[in-house]
């Protein structure tokens, strides 16, 4: 590719495109354009010319017709070493087109934004991906810009000599091809959850998902296994793929699902709040109404063995106090919303601390959007993030006891960490700290067994204590179980064919249960 002399410029998002063009134009390239962009460019004394004048026809249709025109596309698409595409263009009066900067009507946002269908239906770009897939096509004779963030990149490249390397076009043609794969497949997403009174559904007949690679990893969850980790743009709010890494070595495919573990249950807390994981499961969870270090000092009583090689997650920047209490125990993973420069100075003060990876991310955004998805062998299992919620307070009360005030405290902190617990998800817990948990047996009353022998193990006290289970107790033993060990309130989702068993037995019990109404597995 010699020098580029002509450049086609038809974006939607104008950020920044009549700085670029004045730069090319500076640089001697010819720049056509069409539509609200020449316009723009027309005000702003960029020197440009319109397509009409290229095609001989005039805008058309709405805009619906503009750019679809040999002269245009001809001008893409020939391959400037083939004698007989030179003879062609030479033949039909067709200019070469060196540099396409284009990007494409804002469907996505229209249809977030509820419009009504004829209006999202026109956001359907069809020239502009037509010259962004012709130009990628072509990267061998043409560069193609798709993204604003760019420009600055490409003039770099251009001032010297007035060209771009095939490494960079080449480089520009996937992130086009990327671009309009997206683009194809949101619309085909929008329009596959319509009805056929174009009302939505919940799950289309097919369903596109495009994801960027964050980084390659070293191995997968074993040495033996190959992995990277992506980031998906369908979801926004707190997301460890949106996590800034400050300090420490780096992430593996084990540290990122124990993260996202930790993230996920430190974000059912408003309250100063620790939470630390192990395997993916909580082994500490502590709030507090004071300082972190109270919170901190809470969650590792909950489990001071299992926090060893844990990942902890902190909703509050962690201050002095905090990173001092830390410091001696050896750690993968420390995430919050900010480490205070006192702080970051107790975290790397020795080589060990060096490895200890501290992650830096906004925990204050809306959650909303995207799917869970959940790979099987040659499937996709899809569903909605489990983001249900019940008020304890409004629970219905199925026992011939009322829960007292602390115990419905009690009661809303179980239940908020117990959902994040692999079924069969048994917890024990204060109003403000997590005593013993029992994860992933097949057996419910084997999980209260296993969360009393932890308890215990660690030297916690469970007289007054309350038990929340994801599901329902399918038997009275799993109750029983936990009154022996001194819970006094229980909360559960009922459902049982044996519920009135169940209820017997807590009454005999003297302890009080409520009912949600929800089930929070976790597989």
């Amino acid at each position: 590719m010699g020098k580029i002399q002509r450049a086609l410029v038809s974006v939607s998002n104008k950020q920044g495109v009549i700085e670029f063009c004045r730069s090319l134009s500076e640089l001697g390239i010819e720049i056509i354009s069409t539509g609200g962009t020449a316009s723009l460019l027309h005000q702003n004394r960029v020197a440009v010319k319109d397509v009409s004048e290229i095609t001989g026809f005039p805008e058309m249709m709405d805009g619906r017709v503009k750019t679809l025109h040999p002269k245009i596309h001809g001008g893409i698409l020939a391959l400037r070493e083939n004698p007989d595409h030179v003879a062609q263009m030479k033949n039909h009066g067709i200019t070469p087109i060196d540099l396409v900067v284009v990007n494409l009507y804002p469907f996505e946002a229209t249809a977030e934004r509820g419009a009504p269908f004829a209006e999202i239906v026109e956001q359907i770009d069809i020239g502009g991906p037509s010259m962004v897939r012709a130009g990628a096509k072509n990267f061998a004779h043409v560069a193609v810009v798709v993204d604003p963030a760019d420009y600055d990149a490409v003039l770099s490249e251009l001032r010297p000599k007035g060209e771009l390397s095939e490494g960079t076009r080449f480089a520009l043609a996937c992130k086009a091809f990327r671009h309009t794969a997206h683009y194809d497949g949101a619309i085909s997403n929008y329009l596959d959850s319509l009805d056929g009174e174009k009302r939505p559904t919940q799950f289309g007949q097919t369903l596109n998902l495009q994801f960027q690679k964050i980084q390659d990893l070293r191995y997968g969850e074993n040495p033996h296994q190959n992995a990277a980790f992506y980031s998906g743009g369908e979801i926004r709010g707190p997301s460890i793929a949106r996590a800034k890494q400050i300090q420490g070595k780096e992430l593996s495919f084990n540290n990122i699902l124990d993260a996202d573990a930790a993230l996920r249950a430190v974000l059912e807390f408003s309250e100063t709040a620790t939470v630390v994981i192990k395997h993916t499961n909580p082994c500490g969870v502590a709030v507090s109404n004071g300082a972190l270090a109270d919170a901190f000092r809470k969650a590792r009583a909950s489990d001071p063995v299992s926090i060893f090689g844990g990942v902890i997650a902190f909703n509050r920047p962690v201050d002095e106090e905090t990173a001092n209490e830390l410091k001696d125990i050896f750690l993968e993973i420390i995430i919050a919303p900010r480490f205070a420069p006192e702080a970051k100075a107790v975290l790397s003060s020795s080589k060990r601390l060096l490895n200890l990876r501290l992650l830096e991310l906004n925990m204050s955004e809306k959650e909303n959007g995207g799917y869970d998805l959940r790979r099987v062998k040659g499937g996709l299992l899809v569903q909605d993030w489990d983001r249900g919620s019940v008020d304890v307070r409004s629970c219905k009360i199925v026992t011939e006891r009322k829960p007292t005030g602390e115990e419905v405290g009690a009661l809303g902190f179980g239940w908020r960490v117990c959902r994040h617990v692999k079924s069969n998800a048994i917890v024990f817990s204060s109003r403000d700290q997590l005593l013993g948990v029992g994860a992933g047996q097949m057996s419910r009353v084997d999980s209260v067994k296993i969360a009393v022998m932890r308890a215990e193990t660690h030297g916690l006290n469970l007289r007054g204590s309350v038990v929340a289970s994801d599901a329902f107790f399918p038997f009275p033993d799993g109750v029983e179980e936990a009154a022996k060990a001194g819970a006094t309130a229980v909360i559960q989702p009922g459902g049982s064919i044996k519920d009135s068993e169940v209820i017997a037995a807590a009454n005999a019990h003297g302890m009080a249960m409520l009912f949600t109404g929800m089930r929070h597995f976790r597989h």
